[in-house]
């Protein structure tokens, strides 16, 4: 062998020891799940129904509102500022309930937590129904808010938990369906003309129904591999799959991605693989409620008065209408374009009708006339629900119950939704007093930057989880695995 043989031998080592060390530090590829894990789709939609009963009771509670207060305020049993206490009583209850639902989901599980909601449901309707005054009222919505708070918790993370990942965001973009169908068939019980406490009384159903059906789902997979048997994880996901589906497999998969031994401790939110979620899913929850969305909804019987169209019960019914289409869409686009994009259009559709709206009340504090600018008003209002649905309504919580590790999921769930309930309490509680200091024209372009940086912050920071299994997801986190951001 000669000289140059052996120089070019030498130089085909170096290569091949310089490609050995790339692929050690290039992060591996996504494992996706094979599709004989998925089975039959109708058990897993059967128990995702049924655990959504409770996001159709919280919607329920917020829509409650629009048609009791008048009533209320008519029977004498809320005056002056007590009516503004009952709506935002609601947001108080939840702040507490959010943070007991997170702990109570690694304590007692995710099914045991959804069956526990329906209790301060039940007694919250029975006290509204009951009352003489407004104490009975207060407490009772207090109880339909700490139930609310409980919902945002656990029914996302159950429902992410028990989805295929092929499936994962249609049935979890349902959460945010059911609580848009809670509002409207809340709207449209003062167009039915139901009174208040009849209103109350079908509450009173829906929590005992909310209840029962619960004992027709299994745990989830997940927790009983961390809490309990493998048997009896192998067990509920054949009641989730089907009974000829590859359960072993799937299991096994699910139990390579967990550290069943290891255990949690609040120190382990400094760590990157925790932090760098738990920011993410924070600010998007931020960027949610700062997003304008009470905002909107306030003016909207003023925009439809604008407009020629007096009747203020028949704008909010229309506009809950809009929301179940905007959100029904969004369920079936989830699993096809990804949850960036929705975002990011979303975010943009929200900005651009923001800084409309902004431009519609500067012209009318100028001078312009109000009904001619009205049907302008009302279309920027429908568009702006139509993107709140598409995006931003459903995808926080969407991605909040997917991107922490299973053994935190309560806990950084429980934060997140604490977050989001306590912007939500500034913006109702401060909003009147931001809109009188600075105008509704400044406010609006406030929420419409606000928007406009949602959008950046998605693009930039927020990874696609699209078709991604939650152990990926996780994998993601620790740099063990690619995924697009």
């Amino acid at each position: 062998m000669d000289e140059n043989d052996v120089s070019k031998n030498l130089i085909e080592a170096a290569e091949k020891d310089k490609v050995a060390m790339e692929s050690l530090k290039t992060p591996t590829t996504p494992r996706h799940f094979s599709k004989k894990h998925e089975g039959t789709p109708w058990r897993l939609f059967f128990a995702t129904i049924c655990a959504l009963l409770g996001a159709l009771s919280f919607g329920f509670v917020i829509g409650y509102s629009s048609p009791a207060i008048p009533q209320l305020e008519k029977a004498s049993l809320l005056v002056g500022e007590q009516k503004g206490w009952f709506g935002s009583l609601m947001t108080v209850g939840a702040l507490f309930g959010g943070p007991l639902g997170g702990w109570s989901l690694e304590k007692f599980g995710r099914r045991m937590t959804m069956k526990v909601t329906a209790l301060p449901f039940l007694l919250g309707w029975i006290l509204i129904a009951t009352a003489k005054g407004s104490t009975g009222l207060f407490l009772g919505r207090f109880l339909c808010g700490f139930g609310s708070g409980l919902v945002t918790v656990c029914v996302p993370v159950y429902v992410a938990e028990i989805s295929t990942s092929s499936l994962r965001g249609t049935l979890g973009a349902g959460v945010q369906l059911l609580i848009t169908l809670g509002i409207l068939s809340a709207y449209s019980m003062s167009a039915l003309k139901f009174v208040w406490t009849e209103i109350a009384y079908i509450g009173i159903g829906l929590s005992v129904l909310q209840f029962l059906v619960l004992f027709l789902i299994p745990e989830t997979p997940r927790w009983l591999l961390v809490n309990k048997t493998k048997k009896e994880a192998v067990l509920a996901l054949q009641q989730l799959r089907h009974q000829h589906a590859d359960c072993e497999d799937e299991c096994r998969d699910i139990e390579e991605g967990l550290d069943i031994k290891e255990s949690f401790s609040w120190s382990e939110f400094r760590k990157p693989e925790l932090s760098k979620p738990l920011i993410i899913s924070v600010i998007i929850m931020i960027f949610q409620q700062f997003g304008g969305i009470n905002a909107v909804m306030f003016y909207t019987e003023s925009i439809f008065n604008s407009a020629g169209l007096k009747d203020g019960q028949m704008a909010t019914v229309v506009i809950g209408a809009v929301q179940v289409v905007g959100t029904l869409l969004a369920c079936l686009l989830m699993d096809r374009i990804g949850r960036r994009k929705l975002l990011i259009f979303a975010g943009a559709v929200m900005s651009i009708a923001c800084f409309m709206f902004s431009w519609y009340y500067y012209k009318i504090s100028h001078g312009a006339n109000a009904e001619n600018m009205g049907p302008l008003a009302v279309i920027c209002l429908v568009l702006y629900i139509i993107g709140f649905s598409l995006g931003w309504g459903p995808i926080p919580m969407l991605i909040m119950s997917e991107i922490f590790p299973s053994r935190v999921r309560g806990a950084a769930s429980a934060i997140a939704i604490f977050v989001n309930w306590s912007c939500a309490f500034i913006i109702t509680k401060e909003f009147l007093f931001i809109q009188e200091t600075i105008g509704p024209s400044m406010t609006f372009s406030m929420f419409a930057c606000s928007c406009l940086f949602s959008v950046v912050y998605v693009w930039k920071k927020v990874p696609e989880t699209k078709g991604k299994s939650l152990e990926d997801i996780e994998l993601f986190f620790l740099g063990k695995s690619m995924m697009y951001v």
